[in-house]
């Protein structure tokens, strides 16, 4: 149960041409639209049930060996084996968190938070890199390159260092990633270009550059990088064992998660190894809000493959006329032209998903909200969680129903928010992030400035309610 014949295919069904998984391709060389990683699935070792997709060790044994993306290979069979790439991602977990239910006004039972900050770079994108970097294994590829944000920088740049045989040049909006993030690349070794622009300016560059120079593109774009980011939610329904929730809600940005989940329910639902579909809900951030205003707005769908492609044409050249550019303190999200556009809008309608932004204040408290449950998370993760608070509160998610909420990278990845968010005055709060709208801090959790003596360390600590006073922890005099 190891390799699946697969092969590369064009998402327009009017052109439908497809290539061999030999070829690096970024779009369809005949019509220009994206491409997908198909499988002769009849020809598979496939599982009887979900249940049985179960774990597949890397070539090397050993169970620390073992990938979060490989060990569901009978779905992601691309690949022999032996050129299959993993720096450890994908060990993840579910977790049940009523607090943030409560918070949202979910049955408690209900909500669970999948926390992808647990991969090695600290974001989801290792599971896509996963997939990215076996091919460009497979193809021979000895540089690799993207534009980012900041996740997709720090995982391509961990790879290419872990793998000791491969370059990485990462593309970055000047001024536009967190330092968090940044580290990480400047870390890992990456050649790293700050061009002067935002994320689409980035990602336009680096397409020609890799186009002209022969480079490895490793951006979502790449049909490989969203066979590794699908296996997040077999992830998920392992979790559920197998039971599919009512719900996945995930943050926006370039649709590569979005449209990846879809995928892979539309191929577990086409193998029989679910019985239904979830509904998918895409948060973006308020500052980017294309995906939200070309659905909900002008009304484009999939139309069964068939995308009104002038709709998206007149709403890109109005950015530019405007001179609108994506603005938003969840930077991993603040994009205006995403990539998997037409990906995604499949998603949705597959699973009748919906769209929605939510404001950057209802984001940072919903981030506060979750970090009490033990789980830190970025800015842009906790997208998903304000917004199924405002999908329960429109009455579009029942509060009875079974959600997970994806949280795409961990906290650190953006300290500067959060500390800002905790321990700024109202003025330097509205002076940091009053342009994003940020006036309030419902969670704050201050540090309290105390003199170097004991006595007024102890009322500080008694008074924070930290201690009753008599120091046996109880609740009154023992």
């Amino acid at each position: 149960m190891q390799q699946v014949p697969a092969f590369q295919k064009c998402i327009n069904p009017d052109c439908a041409k497809t290539y061999d998984v030999g070829q690096i391709l970024s779009k369809c060389p005949a019509c220009g639209n994206l491409l997908d990683i198909d499988y002769e699935w009849d020809k598979a070792p496939l599982p009887k049930s979900a249940k049985d997709l179960g774990i597949v060790p890397m070539p090397s044994g050993g169970m620390g060996k073992i990938s979060g993306v490989w060990r569901f290979a009978p779905m992601v069979g691309f690949a022999k084996p032996e050129d299959r790439v993993t720096i450890g991602e994908g060990h993840t977990q579910l977790r049940h968190s009523p607090k943030v239910a409560d918070y949202v006004g979910l049955n408690p039972k209900n909500l669970f938070l999948q926390y992808e900050g647990l991969n090695p770079s600290g974001s989801f994108k290792d599971n896509g890199m996963a997939g990215a970097f076996t091919h460009a294994k497979m193809v021979g590829g000895k540089v690799a390159a993207c534009a980012s944000t900041g996740n997709t920088s720090a995982s391509l740049a961990a790879f290419a260092s872990a793998s000791g045989n491969m370059k990485a040049i990462i593309f970055i909006g000047d001024g536009k990633v967190a330092y968090g993030k940044l580290s990480q690349a400047l870390d890992y070794g990456a050649l790293t270009l700050l061009v002067r622009g935002d994320f689409d300016d980035a990602m336009a560059r680096v397409q020609e550059v890799c186009t002209e120079e022969g480079i490895y593109l490793v951006n979502s774009v790449n049909p490989f990088r969203l066979e590794g980011q699908k296996t997040i939610m077999f992830r998920v329904l392992e979790g559920f064992d197998w039971i599919v929730p009512d719900w996945i809600v995930v943050p926006g940005g370039n649709l590569g998660n979005s449209s990846s989940f879809g995928k892979a329910f539309m191929e577990l639902h086409k193998l029989g190894l679910i019985d239904k579909m979830p509904r998918i809900a895409v948060i973006n951030a308020e500052g980017a809000p294309t995906f939200d205003r070309l659905v909900n707005g002008k009304k484009l769908t999939w139309n069964g493959g068939h995308v009104n492609d002038a709709i998206i044409k007149e709403y890109y050249d109005g950015l530019d006329s405007r001179g609108e550019r994506a603005h938003t303190i969840a930077s991993a999200i603040e994009i205006n032209r995403p990539v998997n556009l037409k990906k995604c809008l499949r998603a949705i309608e597959v699973t009748n998903g919906v769209v929605r932004t939510a404001t950057d204040q209802r984001i940072l408290d919903a981030k506060a909200r979750v970090a009490q449950e033990g789980l830190g998370c970025e800015p842009a993760s906790a997208a998903s969680v304000a917004g199924l608070k405002q999908l329960i509160e429109e009455g579009v998610i029942d509060k009875d129903a079974r959600v997970a909420c994806i949280l795409t990278g961990h906290q650190l990845k953006d300290p500067h928010a959060t500390v800002a968010y905790h321990s700024a005055s109202e003025a330097d709060l509205a002076a940091q992030y009053g342009e994003y709208g940020v006036k309030t801090t419902e969670f704050r959790n201050s540090p309290v400035a105390v003199a170097n003596d004991l006595g007024e360390i102890i009322d500080a600590i008694r008074k924070a309610g930290g201690n009753d006073g008599c120091g046996c922890g109880c609740s009154g005099c023992c």
